[in-house]
Order: structure tokens, then sequence, then C-alpha cells
């Protein structure tokens, strides 16, 4: 059981990597001398009737150690260290709820459209194809990595990509006609906060739409995790339970109101998702992906071993002719402005 480098960390270094040719990404807070989108303060926002914020170019560059002072890390987790590993579990999952979401949104063709916590941009390449040419999606995350992987997927889309705080949005008010937030609301430091800020940005009678996960009991993905590992890291039930931080919908609703949302509402959905093997679903945790699976990697090698094997055996109701099909709930907040 070898210890190595966190997955998907970035190698020391400095100044402006370039990124794949096509793809829209800045730094809300830096960016390279020389031009591109003046996105450092509210007054750079993106309205209807002036040109996009983020520009045309074809190349853009982000920090290859970003500096915006914004580091989401909660105990021991990294968000930038699961990025490589990503859409091998949490990503496949993820991208089953996106046209809900973008349903409770009302996106529609034209609209501008702020996707905040996009990760690897599901949500934003989706909506990028729902607002079309006339429209525009920005998709904003405080992780690098992330967003690079993102880039690829958004590359032929109306998509720009910022690393930006999602609680401090560089945005003027009454920007967009949509704001839309997919499984990411509850990682948030303080999701109270934030949903205020994404009101400022929100249009007169637009719509915001949020996606949480339900309570562990109905997420088996990493449910199952979260009780095996939680016994081997007690100081740490926090992180490991982060994902189902908002799955009541008392509090869902609660916050909702809160940030001034109104007709809110609340729906549950259920989708099934299946791996060919418990070896295809276990393998991202096995790389450090996700909270789950950076936690895990820090076990010692014989307790990676107990923690495989109790994972398996409880697994096996979900085991069909040796492929795993589970079942995953979220829950979806939707209103207006």
């Amino acid at each position: 059981c070898p210890f190595g480098p966190g997955p998907g960390e970035e190698r020391p270094g400095g100044g402006w990597a370039t990124i794949v040719p096509g793809a829209r990404l800045w730094s809300a807070a830096h960016r390279p001398s020389g031009g591109g989108p003046e996105a450092a303060g509210r007054a750079s926002g993106v309205s209807r009737g002036e040109p996009d914020a983020f520009g045309d170019q074809a190349t853009y560059a982000v920090p290859t150690r970003p500096s915006t002072g914004v580091r989401y890390t909660r105990g021991m987790i990294s968000y930038d260290a699961g990025a490589a590993s990503y859409d091998l579990l949490s990503g496949r999952w993820s991208r089953l709820y996106v046209p809900t979401l973008l349903a409770e949104a009302g996106l529609a063709p034209g609209h501008r459209v702020l996707d905040v916590a996009t990760g690897t941009g599901e949500a934003a390449t989706l909506a990028g194809s729902r607002v079309g040419t006339t429209g525009r999606v920005i998709g904003i995350d405080v992780s690098a990595p992330m967003l690079r992987i993102a880039a690829a997927k958004v590359a032929k889309q109306p998509v720009s990509l910022v690393l930006m705080d999602g609680q401090t949005l560089a945005f003027r008010d009454e920007s967009f006609d949509a704001v839309v937030c997919q499984l990411g609301l509850m990682f948030l430091p303080d999701p109270a906060t934030a949903l205020r800020e994404w009101m400022r940005v929100l249009r007169g009678g637009a719509r915001l739409a949020v996606c949480v996960w339900a309570a562990p009991e109905h997420v088996p993905l990493f449910g199952i995790l979260m009780d095996e590992l939680s016994r081997y890291f007690p100081d740490q039930r926090a992180v490991l339970y982060q994902p189902s931080a908002l799955a009541d919908g008392d509090t869902l609703e609660r916050l909702l109101a809160g940030a001034g949302l109104k007709a809110i509402r609340l729906t549950r959905e259920t989708r099934a998702h299946r791996f060919t093997s418990f070896e295809e679903y276990w393998q991202p945790f096995e790389a450090g992906g996700g909270r789950h699976g950076q936690l895990f990697l820090r076990l010692p090698c014989a307790a990676r071993q107990a923690v495989r094997e109790d994972v398996r055996k409880r697994m096996a109701p979900f085991l069909v002719h040796g492929e795993l099909e589970m079942q995953g709930d979220v829950l979806f907040g939707s209103g207006h402005r």
C-alpha cells in the first residue's frame, strides 16, 4: 500500500499555465498581464447588452498555484486532490440529476446562467446546449484542477470557466437569468452567505435551483463507506458526512427562504446506476478520489484492506450477476427572486 502524491495535486511551480485551446478559464482574482477579462471586482460582471466579461480568446490561463486566498479544505480534505478521479465515481452519478436541475431553473435560449461549484463541468456543459449561441454560461469553482477537466468538456459550448469563490461573486447585481448549483451547496463553508450572493446576482423574477444529496442511507454510493471510515476517523465525522449535510428538506427550505427565494419548490429524485463490478466502483477510492478516498489512503495497509472487505460485504445486496446496481436520492430546491 504505497503512499504517493495526492491524486490530482499540482506540481510546485508558479506563473501561468495555459489551458487547452478553446477553453474559457480565468482567475477572478488574478489574470495575466496584457489583457483578459476584468473579473476582479463587481464592476466586471456579466449583464445583458454588454460584451461577455470573459472575452472570446482561444486560449485562457489560470495560475498553476492559484493565490486567490480561497482554499476550501476541511480537516485533511482538499478539493483539488480528488479532481483526477472525480468523474470515475461522483461525476458519473451527478450527471444523472442535471436535466432536472436545469428544468427547475427554467433555462431557455439566450439566458445568462451562473453555475456555482461547477466542478468538472457536467451541469455547465448541458446548460450551454440549452442556452445556445445567444446565451452564456459562467461556471465557477475554487478548484483549478477541476476546472481544467471541465475545460475539455465545454470547449465547443458557450461556456466560460472562472476560478472564483461561490460566496463572494465578482459580478454585478442582477447579472443572470438563472443560477444553479449541482451537488455543491452543502460543501460551502457558509451556505446562507452563498445563497444571498447568488440571489444578489439574479435578475428579478429569475430562478435559482440547487441539488443536494439525500441522507446516507439513501445514497449507498458513499453512505456505506462513510460508516466504515467513521470508525477509523471519529474526529472527521463532519467531513465524512458533509455530502448529506442538507439532506433534511426543512433545513434546505429554511436556507432558501432566508436568502429571499420565493415560491420555493422541493422535490426528490431517485436515479439508478450500474457498475460492471465492485472493483470498478472501488477503484476511484483506491486512487484517493473525493473526501472519502483521501481519508481512505491515510489508513495503514491492513486497515484499508479491512475497510474494502467490509464495504464489499455490505454491498452484497446490490450485486446482480456480478454487476453493482445502486440507487441514489437527491433533493432539489428551487424558486424565484
